[in-house]
């Protein structure tokens, strides 16, 4: 409010602070926010028996603080969901709660948890998948550059950044379904793995395919 600077405020975790940022906003000062997947879906119940899988920055919160988030998300408080991809190695996370790094895979976990959010909340797909292409697009502002015609959607002549994915498919979570050398997760937390929607086929970047499912 003094400086008037434009300020974006990361990985948002509890009611207050949504709170706050929806004030902020009330007001009209330059204020964005995003939240991660594991605050979105998660609560501090499910760090169980102190599970290090569920050991994160920021710490998981109260089911009150999930549901403001949720709902901030939605109607546009919160700008963006971001995968928070804090991959920790083996050694450093299978150690006592207390003790673990803080810190979990989240990429390819992404835009499975935003459609089970979606989904929840009643929201149509491209309004969903909005919140982690054009919404994060937006925050950048200028940052983006010569990408901002572009950025984020699908233009003709744009840069062909682009995700193929069965909107259907369930696919479950758990170490061997994950390419990232970091192979923990709270959302593995299952013998089975959670089974969640939305499997990938295919990604392009810059038009050039990076990844093809078998």
């Amino acid at each position: 409010r003094a400086t008037k600077a434009r300020v974006h405020l990361c990985r948002l975790s509890s009611a207050a602070g949504v709170e706050l940022v929806r004030r902020a906003k009330a007001e009209g000062l330059p204020v964005t926010a995003d939240v991660s997947i594991n605050s979105l879906h998660l609560t501090d119940v499910d760090i169980g028996y102190f599970n290090p899988d569920m050991r994160l920055t920021p710490p998981l919160r109260q089911q009150a603080d999930r549901d403001a988030l949720r709902a901030a998300l939605a109607d546009g408080t919160i700008d963006a969901l971001v995968s928070d991809h804090n991959p920790v190695a083996e050694d450093m996370k299978n150690l006592p709660f207390g003790e673990a790094e803080p810190g979990a895979t989240g990429l390819e976990l992404l835009l499975s948890l935003a459609l089970r959010w979606g989904t929840d909340a009643g929201l149509p797909l491209a309004k969903t998948l909005a919140r982690v292409t054009q919404a994060p697009v937006r925050v950048l502002g200028d940052a983006v550059g010569s990408l901002a015609s572009s950025a984020g959607r699908l233009v003709e002549g744009g840069v062909a950044d682009v995700c193929l994915f069965d909107a259907a498919a369930e696919w479950r979570v758990t170490p061997d379904q994950l390419a990232s050398q970091g192979k923990h997760t709270p959302f593995a937390f299952a013998a089975t793995g959670m089974a969640l929607p939305g499997r990938v086929r295919a990604t392009l970047v810059a038009g050039t395919v990076a990844y093809e499912a078998a």
